[in-house]
């Protein structure tokens, strides 16, 4: 039998715990992922999606089928962005791929794997390379260039170490017409074990009944809280977190049933969701926009 999981019409950050909720962590049921009615992709959801498909190949579930967005424009920039030469290797691709020359440009940093140290470390110099000439499109300091190649390679770098599996990271500019910004997102997703099963050996006993997916958010982010007691560990989520706020930027990080974010006077997230569809691994989720300096 298969179960079609729907897409979010317009997938984003905000769309996410729709497409979390459907998905249901299958056990022996293929599923379809059902993209045909597709408006919008953003990063986020686009490393969402791989991961998702990624959970299922590593526990030996069925082959997913994914229907293409029948949009051309919505399916050109999956395309463009490198979605489908991985989702092809994921999933059993229903419909037309488009042909694109895709790639790396200045405005985007295509759908890459991570999954050890040298990917990291490719991934960051690939983007650095191009830093400058975004953070400048955007307003920025020049300074900012640093931070911002600092607060990606602490995400990949997340992944690396504490998710123990693979992971996916896309960076892009574009106009974010919800608040009318032009903005740059990085947007990384994994499917390892999540913030709270990576720190329980080392701080549930710490927190005792408080201990759950929010309360290891908040030890990692705002406490810098490691499962390595290496002095010095920890400190790269926090970097983080003072980087978004230096750039008036968002910080969000979703893991099982929580997220914590650090939201910006010009978005109206939560800053704490909880009770939320579980999903495998962590969700990290960097929005700078433009002019934030003044």
């Amino acid at each position: 039998m298969t179960r079609v999981v729907e897409i979010p019409v317009r997938f984003d950050h905000r769309a996410f715990d729709q497409f979390a909720r459907g998905f249901d962590f299958p056990k022996g049921e293929r599923l379809l992922f059902d993209a045909h009615a597709s408006e919008w992709g953003s990063p986020y959801a686009l490393v969402g999606m791989l991961a998702a498909g990624q959970w299922l190949m590593e526990h030996h579930q069925p082959k997913p089928l994914f229907t293409i967005p029948q949009d051309r424009h919505v399916a050109h920039y999956w395309a463009r962005t490198g979605f489908f030469v991985h989702a092809a290797e994921l999933f059993e691709l229903h419909g037309k791929v488009p042909h694109t020359a895709g790639g790396s440009t200045k405005e985007l940093l295509e759908v890459t794997p991570v999954r050890d140290a040298d990917d990291v470390h490719k991934v960051v110099d690939r983007i650095q390379a191009r830093a400058g000439a975004i953070l400048l499109e955007l307003g920025l300091e020049a300074q900012a260039t640093m931070g911002f190649a600092m607060a990606l390679s602490e995400a990949c770098q997340n992944i690396v170490e504490h998710a123990g599996t693979g992971g996916w990271v896309a960076v892009q500019t574009y106009n974010w017409r919800r608040v009318g910004l032009r903005v740059v997102v990085i947007a990384v997703a994994d499917t390892g074990v999540g913030f709270r099963t990576s720190l329980e050996p080392t701080q549930a006993q710490r927190f005792g009944q408080r201990w759950g997916d929010a309360t290891a958010l908040e030890a990692a982010i705002f406490q810098g809280v490691s499962r390595f007691r290496d002095p010095g560990r920890g400190q790269g989520l926090a970097g983080m977190r003072r980087y978004v706020g230096r750039w008036k930027g968002k910080l969000s990080l979703r893991s099982g049933t929580a997220r914590l974010s650090i939201v910006p006077e010009w978005d109206d997230d939560p800053p704490l969701a909880e009770g939320l569809p579980p999903f495998p691994g962590s969700q990290v989720l960097l929005i700078i926009p433009a002019h934030a300096s003044t």
